[in-house]
């Protein structure tokens, strides 16, 4: 009896240790899950404060290099900042840039560029998603592919069109600004962006619509564009912070008349930074006022411009 009571409490006494070991084990688990995570997010958030330095930086060399001055800016060993602050060089760049003229061409070019194409996009995306016409997806997947043609291998097929309209004769500014406006109506990433939104609204509210008499044209206007909105927006806002920036197309075709500059040819034309090194600073600080209204209209628009991408299903 003594022997089997001692059995007994030999057992209870090993699975006490048993379980003793289990949790210590469950511990160690959780321990090392615990450290993991811990360094898991210190990766992520070193790896996210660098690449967010990367992105910075620029932007901050640009705001020193528009308080140096030219000769500090062109030696070889550059400081971190400006070792003389030259606030002169923002009250040159006001004074030798035209900024109206140039913010007028900007504003007309970008502005009606961005209406047409608006128009553009929403009547081929709506035909894409809602017509059914034979070779309907033969003809979506042709326009798909041409947006792996880089836009540079376009421009010299769009000046000989423009041209032989003469468009691009510098005593004819309206042409000039047609041929600014024009070529770029048709945009086949916005024409895919906004037909994926449209497919995403149900047919039920065709029908309903058909129901109450209503025609295509009314159904899209009246129906798809509101539900659309948000990726209208987007489009928007993309396409003039495109036309903003544009620099080449509009460059080859002002050829040297400022009467149609835009804001980036006024700014490359304006200062001559071989004559004058102070120029530099000058240049750069016009570059900082521009590049300001980009900034905020971002800031500002950031998540129309999500809420836009998101509801055309794109990720990424």
């Amino acid at each position: 009896m003594r022997d089997e009571k001692f059995k007994y409490a030999a057992d209870t006494s090993d699975y006490v240790l048993a379980l003793a070991g289990s949790e210590s084990s469950t511990e160690k688990k959780q321990r090392i899950s615990k450290i993991t995570h811990i360094i898991s997010l210190v990766i992520t958030y070193a790896f996210l404060i660098i690449m967010g330095i990367i992105i910075i930086f620029p932007f901050y060399w640009m705001i020193i290099t528009s308080l140096k001055e030219g000769e500090e800016i062109k030696q070889l060993q550059q400081t971190f900042f400006p070792q003389v602050i030259r606030w002169e060089n923002y009250t040159e760049a006001f004074n030798r840039l035209n900024f109206g003229v140039l913010l007028r061409n900007t504003l007309l070019v970008g502005i009606i560029s961005t209406l047409g194409t608006l128009i553009t996009t929403i009547l081929a995306a709506y035909a894409f998603a809602r017509l059914n016409f034979k070779g309907r997806d033969l003809v979506f997947t042709f326009l798909l592919g041409s947006m792996m043609i880089p836009g540079e291998m376009m421009v010299i097929s769009n000046y000989i069109s423009v041209s032989r309209l003469g468009w691009t004769a510098s005593s004819n500014i309206v042409g000039n600004f047609a041929a600014m406006i024009v070529p770029f109506w048709v945009s086949i990433f916005y024409i895919y962006l906004l037909r994926q939104n449209f497919k995403q609204i149900p047919n039920e509210l065709y029908l309903a619509a058909k129901v109450d008499g209503k025609s295509d044209w009314e159904f899209l206007w009246k129906v798809m564009v509101p539900l659309a909105m948000p990726t209208l927006t987007t489009i928007f806002i993309l396409k003039l912070m495109g036309a903003w920036n544009s620099y080449v197309w509009p460059n080859l075709i002002a050829s040297g008349n400022s009467n149609v500059y835009l804001i980036t040819n006024g700014l490359r034309e304006t200062f001559s930074t071989a004559d004058n090194p102070n120029d530099y600073g000058a240049q750069m600080a016009a570059t900082v006022v521009v590049t300001v209204p980009l900034l905020l209209l971002f800031i500002f628009f950031r998540k129309y411009i999500m809420r836009g991408v998101g509801r055309a299903g794109i990720k990424g």
